[in-house]
């Protein structure tokens, strides 16, 4: 009842642009180095609000900054300045939207071109011609998973060919509680749960530790102690290609990605839960049924 506010505090000074510290496992940070020093192309960060889509592009934009590249972004709002880049802050209010900020820059000629979200037909066209013309694109939707931004950018009438044609990756993510290192109590994991979340494909022990809050002074009696991302990265292949041209539904998209190697978002979150990380509970809080199930 009556008024009520929200505020979005950003603490830079406490925002570690690194990585393994978001949560990136080696193996998908291996794929997603090798998409991201591609020269074109487009690659997207998706997830809902808040699970830190924005901090893993800067975290990729401070990765290929260097002095022979020219980095250009279009946010709303720049969150981070960062050293080097040439950041854009939209403003409707004189027609400064992302399409028309996007229309000036790539006159410009950068190499690397950032876009805060692609909201509409307009800006998706826009990021696709870019990537098309020899520009590395990276942006952020607001979908469920990896596969599903294909079908979100196929209903906005972006054609199929042309993301056959420039879209080289998709990282999803969400963001999971981590445990206080200093107050988390190990519990062997029950034969039935291990059985179920298939818990040995995490681990080379055959008995499972799992971990669980308690709460200390270091944490502030929550049991947990800052966020790491649990992340799923699909790769587009050209058997995953063929499948965006027949307009192929997430699902199929999902499960071929997964055939070629993807860990799906689950998977990373148990792996993470197995490690002492995170808990279970918190992965299951911020997945799906229909993700635990597959």
């Amino acid at each position: 009842w009556g008024e009520s506010v929200v505020m979005r505090i950003l603490d830079k000074a406490s925002v570690v642009l690194d990585f393994p510290v978001l949560g990136f496992s080696p193996r998908t940070l291996a794929r997603f180095l090798e998409i991201l020093h591609l020269p074109h192309g487009i690659i997207l960060v998706t997830g809902p609000t808040g699970s830190g889509k924005t901090t893993t592009l800067y975290t990729a934009l401070q990765t290929i900054n260097t002095s022979e590249r020219k980095i250009l972004t279009v946010e709303d709002p720049v969150e981070y300045q960062l050293e080097g880049v040439n950041q854009i802050q939209v403003k409707p209010q004189i027609n400064l939207t992302f399409a028309n900020a996007l229309r000036a820059i790539v006159r410009q000629d950068p190499d690397v071109i950032m876009i805060g979200e692609m909201r509409d037909l307009e800006t998706a066209g826009i990021a696709v011609q870019s990537a098309l013309t020899g520009h590395l694109v990276l942006s952020t939707l607001h979908t469920n998973d990896a596969a599903g931004s294909v079908t979100r950018l196929l209903d906005m009438g972006v054609e199929d060919y042309l993301l056959t044609s420039t879209i080289n990756g998709i990282l999803a993510q969400r963001l999971v509680r981590l445990l206080c290192t200093r107050c988390r109590q190990p519990y062997p994991a029950l034969p039935e749960l291990v059985e179920e979340m298939r818990l040995h494909r995490f681990s080379d022990t055959r008995d499972i530790t799992l971990y669980k809050p308690v709460g200390c002074e270091h944490c502030g009696g929550s049991g947990y102690r800052g966020r790491a991302a649990i992340m799923e990265f699909l790769v587009m292949s050209d058997p995953l290609r063929r499948l965006v041209l027949k307009h192929a539904d997430a699902g199929d998209l999902q499960d071929t990605a997964q055939q070629e190697g993807m860990d799906t978002m689950y998977e990373d979150g148990l792996r993470k839960a197995v490690a002492g990380l995170t808990t279970v509970e918190e992965v299951l809080r911020v997945t799906t049924q229909q993700e635990q199930d597959a």
